[in-house]
């Protein structure tokens, strides 16, 4: 059986500069893999990166716009110049926000960048994957919104839950290989992004910020967010051996606000 530690891998953690992706980056880097971090924003990444060499990680940053694939392309190439080949793949980048009818519709930049640029990052990955013996896993951020409809928001519904398909799809691909492929739903978490959907759920309800989280959470039997740091843990067992034989599955957290 591969071994369940982490050390020494090397990890892409892509939207690594603030949220999720910068929990995720500084939970991997604690167990000393090798980072390589990747998102538009270069500063917000150096911030990031500076927290990852404290807790023991090697690291190095791009910045890569994921709706450009010969940046992405670039990028992926790069890093396992610098890196060696890849371990593993947190595939964390994405956008938020609604969408609606008219000539400022957002849909194909929704589109673009969370569904076709997430698939544009995991070809980039398989083409540098390292060889093996031990798995190799590919995980995806998709959201609890890939389950559920919400109005104004058929954008990002709709690249979320393609999301759910490309997994499933590539992970019978790339089962021959021993590359397990997966996706992590988050429900409400803590983010710049979540605290800008409760500013619009206050401003369209004619409330302060306080009451549009107590609105939110009254649909979350947990009655509470999930933090960053709570998906990190999820996304660390997803890339170890303890979850050996998991692939192409969905995995929610959410407070209890879906459940399959």
């Amino acid at each position: 059986m591969a071994s369940r530690k982490l050390a020494a891998r090397h990890v892409v953690v892509t939207g690594a500069g603030t949220g999720i992706g910068r929990a995720i980056a500084l939970r991997l880097a604690a167990k000393g893999v090798r980072l390589s971090l990747m998102a538009r924003d270069l500063a917000r990444l150096e911030a990031t990166a500076q927290l990852a060499r404290e807790r023991g990680a090697s690291v190095a940053c791009w910045s890569v716009d994921i709706r450009k694939r010969k940046q992405v392309d670039a990028a992926f190439e790069a890093c396992a110049q610098a890196h060696g080949p890849l371990d593993v793949l947190i595939a964390n980048s994405g956008i938020g926000g609604p969408n609606r009818p008219g000539p400022k519709d957002r849909f194909e930049d929704l589109v673009a960048t969370n569904l076709s640029g997430t698939y544009w990052c995991l070809r980039a990955a398989e083409r540098v994957l390292a060889s093996g013996p031990h798995t190799r896993h590919m995980i995806v951020i998709a959201s609890i919104l890939a389950r559920i409809g919400v109005a104004d928001y058929t954008g990002y519904c709709a690249s979320k839950a393609g999301l759910l398909g490309l997994v499933r799809a590539l992970a019978v691909e790339l089962a021959p290989r021993d590359v397990q492929v997966n996706a992590v739903c988050p429900g409400w978490v803590d983010t710049e992004m979540a605290r800008e959907g409760l500013a619009g759920i206050a401003k369209a309800a004619g409330v302060e910020v306080d009451a549009a989280y107590e609105m939110a959470m009254s649909a979350v039997p947990l009655r509470r967010m999930s933090a960053p740091e709570d998906v990190a843990g999820l996304v660390a067992w997803l890339a170890s051996a303890d979850a050996r034989g998991v692939t192409g599955q969905a995995l929610d957290i959410n407070g209890g606000a879906f459940m399959s």
